[in-house]
């Protein structure tokens, strides 16, 4: 079956930094692009970043341009999010997803494809 293990959430001070990675298997993603997403309690599931399928195209929302870098490595299967100077506004639980549209598209389209089971992302004041 298919698969998005995503790893790397945990507890950091505000400023800090850590590395979420979104590990996928159990089919070729060949033409997908990849997002990171997260819900904070209470609050509505937010679109963080995209990353088409090259690499050549990413899109990130306003709240983490400039602090959150995403990138994938296909040949490891895998997409990273590099969350830097973390706010506690950054809590939430972070997930991948995967579909066959653009990093744009991420930002809007309802019903992706395929998701992961979320990593806890907590950031202390």
């Amino acid at each position: 079956q298919v698969q998005l293990v995503e790893s790397g959430g945990g507890l950091v001070q505000a400023g800090g930094s850590l590395r979420l990675s979104c590990a996928t298997s159990g089919r070729s993603f060949s033409g997908y692009a990849m997002g990171w997403f997260r819900q904070a309690p209470g609050k509505e599931r937010e679109f963080v970043a995209a990353i088409s399928w090259s690499g050549g195209s990413t899109y990130y929302a306003d709240s983490v341009t400039g602090r959150f870098t995403i990138s994938r490595d296909n040949a490891k299967n895998t997409v990273y999010l590099q969350m830097a100077s973390l706010k506690p506004e950054d809590t939430a639980v972070y997930y991948c997803a995967a579909d066959f549209t653009t990093a744009q598209a991420m930002g809007f389209k309802t019903n992706l494809a395929y998701w992961g089971q979320g990593t806890q992302v907590t950031v202390s004041s």
